[in-house]
Formats: C-alpha cells, sequence, structure tokens
C-alpha cells in the first residue's frame, strides 16, 4: 500500500498537481476570476466599473464618499500590471486593481457572492464589470 501511495504522490508532482511553479504558492493568475460571466473580486463579489472613470488614464474618479459606498478592488503596494490588468495609483496613495484600464470596484449594498445590485447605479454610471 505504501508503495502505490509514493507512486501516486510521483505521479502528481509530476504532472503538476502539488509542485512548485516560479510563482509564488497561493498567488492567483489575477486579481479576478469569472464567475457567471461578470468579473468577481477574490472574495466572489461582484465587481463594477465607473463611467466618469477615464479608462487607461491610471486615476480613479470615485473618492472620498464615493469610495465608501464602491470599495476599491485593492492591489498590494508590490501589485505590477499582468495581462489585461494593470494598477491605479488613488488620490489617497493606495493601490487599486484596473481590467482593460477601468478601475474596479465592489458594491457596499451587496450583500453576498453573486448579488449584482450595483448595476446601472447612479443614471447607469456604474456597470458590472465583464471579461
Amino acid at each position: 500500500m505504501k508503495l502505490l501511495s509514493a507512486s501516486i504522490l510521483a505521479v502528481a508532482l509530476l504532472a503538476g498537481c502539488g509542485s512548485m511553479s516560479s510563482k509564488t504558492a497561493g498567488m492567483p493568475d489575477t486579481p479576478t476570476r469569472t464567475a457567471d460571466g461578470v468579473l468577481v473580486g477574490p472574495n466572489g463579489m461582484t465587481l463594477y466599473t465607473f463611467a466618469r472613470d477615464t479608462a487607461g488614464s491610471g486615476k480613479s474618479a470615485c473618492n472620498g464618499p464615493c469610495i465608501t459606498n464602491w470599495p476599491a478592488l485593492a492591489a498590494p503596494d508590490a501589485a505590477k500590471p499582468m495581462g489585461d490588468y494593470s494598477v491605479v495609483v488613488r488620490d489617497d496613495g493606495k493601490k487599486q486593481w484596473a481590467y482593460k484600464g477601468a478601475p474596479l470596484y465592489y458594491w457596499s449594498k451587496d450583500m453576498k457572492a453573486g448579488d449584482r445590485t450595483g448595476d446601472g447605479f447612479a443614471n447607469g454610471n456604474w456597470k458590472i464589470a465583464r471579461p
């Protein structure tokens, strides 16, 4: 039985099922994932874009009281652009992820994964982020 377990482990390691890659273990390939056709953050909550942001400008137009209702998808200080993702430095100096140049936000009124209550909010200025 031990020989069989060791053989299974060896095959799994060779197949990459338990091997360490060049990236840090536990680090995602991207800061978001797709669920039901929309972008969601690491917590599974729906992400949104803001029409007043200028895609590719590297800035967020949602500051002050706005950011209380629309929390940014925070990026770590060491975050670097990857694929369609870039990093925005906010007015408060914190970093935020952007997708195809558009900063990404959560909606504070969404209570659980799958909620999409912010779509079309404020005369359509807030839209669900889609891949």
